[in-house]
Parts: C-alpha cells; structure tokens; sequence
C-alpha cells in the first residue's frame, strides 16, 4: 500500500505541514513510522481522510471558476465488477468519478489510497463568472 510523508500528504491536501502535523497530533489523521523512522500516513487512511473532510464545491453562482484538465488526487473508491470500474477520487476539493474497464483498473493497480491523476478531455468547456 502506498505511503505518503508529511509534506506529500500537505501538497495533496493543499495545506501546509503545519496543518498536517495539527491533524496528526489531533488524533484525526492516523501516523506510523516507516523503515527510515520517518512519519508516513497509510494511503488507505489518507483517503478515508480526504472523503470524510473534503469540503463542498462552492456554489457556482458565487465564484469564478474554470476546470483543469489535469488533477491530481487519491482514488478513495474502487467498485468493479468483471467487465467495468467505477473509480472515486478526491482532487483537492473536488471529488471525480470515472468509469472505466476492470482490466484498466487492475493495469493500473488503482485502489483506495492510490495516488492518481484524473485527466479530463471534452469538447465542451463551461466557464462561470459570478452574477454582476
């Protein structure tokens, strides 16, 4: 299972180490030491902790916004069956959900606790502004 250091764990978040250190010492976010005695955070717990505090997206009335086409984020959900996948991740703030082939799920080696870039192509991009 993957393990995420501290400051891996802020810049995934969008937090800083400080931040990061508060939850642990808190109790919120569960911390082991590695081979090298560092602090990692198990990938599994990582993203049990980002479903369970992602903050909703704003309304979209009331803030500018424009999609990336790249996020980076951790696969908090897998549910497959023999021929299709459905994949959960949290990217920031933003939870993306794909479908797609078991097999590619297997490929990729894709898990809760993973970490994941979702790519994003369409040919119709929205751009909100907020109401004048």
């Amino acid at each position: 299972m993957a393990e995420y250091r501290i400051s891996e764990v802020a810049n995934l978040l969008g937090v800083s180490d400080d931040t990061v250190r508060r939850w642990i010492d808190a109790g919120t976010l569960p911390v082991h030491l590695d081979a090298s005695r560092r602090k990692v955070v198990d990938g599994a717990a990582l993203a049990a902790f980002t479903r369970d505090h992602a903050s909703a997206a704003p309304e979209t009335s009331s803030v500018a916004s424009s999609a990336r086409n790249r996020m980076v984020g951790l696969v908090t959900s897998v549910v497959a069956d023999t021929v299709m996948a459905q994949v959960e991740m949290q990217c920031g703030p933003h939870r993306v959900v794909s479908l797609m082939s078991s097999e590619a799920v297997a490929e990729l080696g894709l898990a809760p606790g993973s970490l994941a870039v979702a790519v994003i192509k369409s040919t119709n991009v929205v751009v909100e502004t907020p109401r004048r």
